[in-house]
């Protein structure tokens, strides 16, 4: 008779080898929890799933995710960020690598809007990718920095991928936001200052923006720079410092985002109904996506905790000897690996909730940990053999950039990433500065 501890960890590699065959993720979990849940457990597996199902459609952390969603969807559709690229391409257009400068910092932007790896990719691709190579910028150049610019939304808040890891790990989304912001910037600012330097050092890497470009009145280049930037820069200031200070939860700061979002599209003559229902569309079903995959990861935990799996791979790693720091970089390992084949969102909600309940036996600060991880996550998605914000770009670039240009463009990248998450470990108050300024230990 086989025991139970054992059935669990034998569904728990039943589900990821139906994630690597392709099967819908979701609908895999439900099906994985009641089929393995069942005969433990009786008609008891159908009452725990509507449980779950109704726990995340009433958890007040999750609710922020639609609408932080259709604040970057309606930014996107609007055309918002095509105008802010071109007035600050021609503002930095007479330094060495002005459009790839312009291209990390509006990027940084939307990923602050939208924290969407995919969309961010693609979005700066057919942005920036162009104009950098009609300015015979270095294919390996353009391409590190569109792919590198791309992954920032999952570190930099109001980032969803940080809502998702709050809700799940039961931790205050508002910490965890003023955690993100030492290393998220710290890694902004040191992908700019790789670019000016390199782009210094080698101007044919990157050169200033084309004379002709380029010639434009200084009042019709600080105009276009004002009017692109400051309605944008006081949503993303109005929502994160009422979510930092606690004037409102994370939700009503969504909610008032997305309105913000709307009222500049309008004010760029950029509002229509049928952006309005692309965005709509857009935001339902990502939203669906996340929502779903969040019922049947919590029943497939309870259904995985419930026959004991949880506590014999708790011991199993605690029979290991691991120190604190041994246990913190094999999670790393893993969620790095993970980070190839899966999503943010699969990782988040089925994996991180098997690490979640050591981290108090290691004595690791979950705030740390979820930064740790989003930084994590955003080198792997720029880590060959996979690399999936290689293929992002790949799918929409010419047929002359090949995947190893990319592959070669990203490295650099890679190394300031591996270099913030060292600094996030080795340097704690990098991260915990801010929430102990603002709420105290």
């Amino acid at each position: 008779m086989i025991s139970e501890p054992v059935v669990g960890i034998i569904m728990l590699f039943v589900m990821i080898l139906a994630i690597f065959i392709g099967f819908p993720i979701a609908f895999t979990l439900m099906a994985l929890g009641i089929l393995f849940g069942a005969p433990y457990m009786g008609w008891t597996v159908f009452d725990l799933l509507v449980q779950r199902a109704y726990a995340t459609m009433s958890n007040d952390v999750l609710q922020a995710v639609p609408l932080f969603m259709l604040m970057g969807y309606v930014m996107e559709r609007a055309g918002i960020m095509d105008r802010m690229f071109h007035s600050y391409r021609l503002l930095f257009g007479p330094l060495p690598g002005a459009i790839a400068l312009t291209t990390m910092i509006v990027g940084t932007v939307f990923g602050i809007a939208s924290g969407i790896v995919g969309a961010g990719v693609t979005m700066m691709g057919v942005l920036a990718l162009p104009p950098m190579l009609r300015a015979k910028y270095s294919i390996e150049l353009a391409a590190g920095t569109i792919t590198s610019t791309g992954t920032l939304g999952i570190l930099i808040p109001p980032s969803v991928m940080l809502i998702v890891y709050a809700a799940t790990a039961g931790v205050s989304i508002v910490k965890v936001y003023a955690g993100a912001f030492g290393p998220g910037f710290l890694m902004s600012a040191l992908f700019l200052l790789y670019i000016f330097g390199v782009c210094l050092i080698k101007p044919e890497l990157g050169p200033p923006l084309p004379k002709e470009e380029r010639n434009v009145p200084w009042s019709r280049i600080l105009w276009e720079v004002t009017v692109s930037s400051v309605p944008i820069g006081i949503l993303t200031v109005v929502v994160l410092w009422i979510i930092i200070i606690g004037w409102t939860t994370a939700t009503e700061a969504a909610a008032l985002g997305a309105l913000m979002a709307f009222l500049i599209a309008a004010g760029y003559g950029r509002l229509s109904w049928s952006m309005i229902a692309e965005s709509v569309r857009l935001t339902g079903r990502t939203t669906a996506m996340v929502c779903w995959l969040f019922v049947g990861a919590s029943l497939f935990a309870a259904v995985f905790a419930r026959l004991g799996a949880q506590a014999q791979l708790e011991q199993w790693v605690l029979g290991l000897g691991l120190g604190s720091n041994g246990f913190l970089w094999v999670a790393m390992l893993v969620i790095f690996l993970l980070g190839w084949p899966l999503e943010w969102t699969e990782i988040i909600v089925i994996f991180i909730p098997i690490f979640l309940p050591l981290l108090k036996t290691f004595q690791i600060d979950p705030l740390i940990f979820g930064v740790m991880v989003a930084v994590n996550l955003q080198t792997s998605f720029l880590s060959p053999p996979v690399a999936m914000a290689a293929f992002y770009l790949k799918g929409i670039a010419p047929p002359h950039v090949t995947l190893n240009q990319i592959y070669r463009g990203m490295y650099p990248f890679l190394a300031i990433q591996l270099v913030t998450l060292l600094l996030t470990w080795l340097w704690p108050e990098l991260t915990l500065w801010l929430p102990r300024y603002l709420y105290g230990e």
